[in-house]
């Protein structure tokens, strides 16, 4: 609890903040449903479309979490036009090792200008630099290949591949997880 975390990250072109700011469920939500199609394969909150209560109150518990060090969730936005992007976290985090995983996703409009990329390495730098974490993993299913593309271009070492180990976002099929790690040396 006592562990000083900033609530707001800068990178060059983005601004990354804890979701505190009443409102944030009706953005959060709106990028949601804009990016709805390619969210859907992958992310389980994603199967359908939320309600805008069901985003607020989400992000009210992720920033309760924030203020716990449970997990810390930060929205993304543009640096110049202040537009919500996506998100990333640093969660399941053990405080004894200590170690995290990092989450991420982005409104489809604004993919493939690296801005993931460069809120992940803002948020991988917090937890090694900053909270002096050991050791810092994405775990990406296995076909998802625009995501494994996020770790593997910051230094990430992929560990290896569980085959069978979890289920795909509908809770259809087996799928394989890709799990790649920083480790603080």
């Amino acid at each position: 609890m006592l562990i000083d975390v900033p609530s707001q990250l800068e990178t060059e072109r983005l601004i990354l903040r804890a979701p505190c700011q009443t409102g944030d469920g009706q953005i959060v939500n709106q990028a949601i449903k804009e990016s709805y199609n390619e969210l859907k394969p992958w992310m389980p909150f994603a199967q359908s479309i939320p309600a805008v209560e069901k985003t607020e109150e989400n992000l009210r518990n992720a920033f309760i979490k924030f203020q716990k060090r449970d997990s810390f969730r930060f929205l993304i936005f543009l640096k110049n036009t202040n537009e919500f992007i996506g998100t990333a976290s640093l969660q399941g985090i053990n405080w004894d090792i200590p170690k995290g995983e990092i989450g991420y996703w982005i409104n489809t409009k604004f993919s493939g200008n690296g801005y993931i990329t460069e809120a992940v390495k803002a948020v991988s730098n917090l937890g090694i630099v900053d909270l002096h974490f050991n050791r810092i993993e994405i775990r990406v299913e296995s076909t998802n290949i625009k995501s494994r593309r996020i770790p593997e271009k910051l230094g990430y070492t992929l560990e290896g591949i569980l085959k069978n180990d979890d289920l795909s976002a509908d809770g259809k099929i087996l799928t394989d997880t890709c799990i790649y790690a920083l480790i603080n040396t």
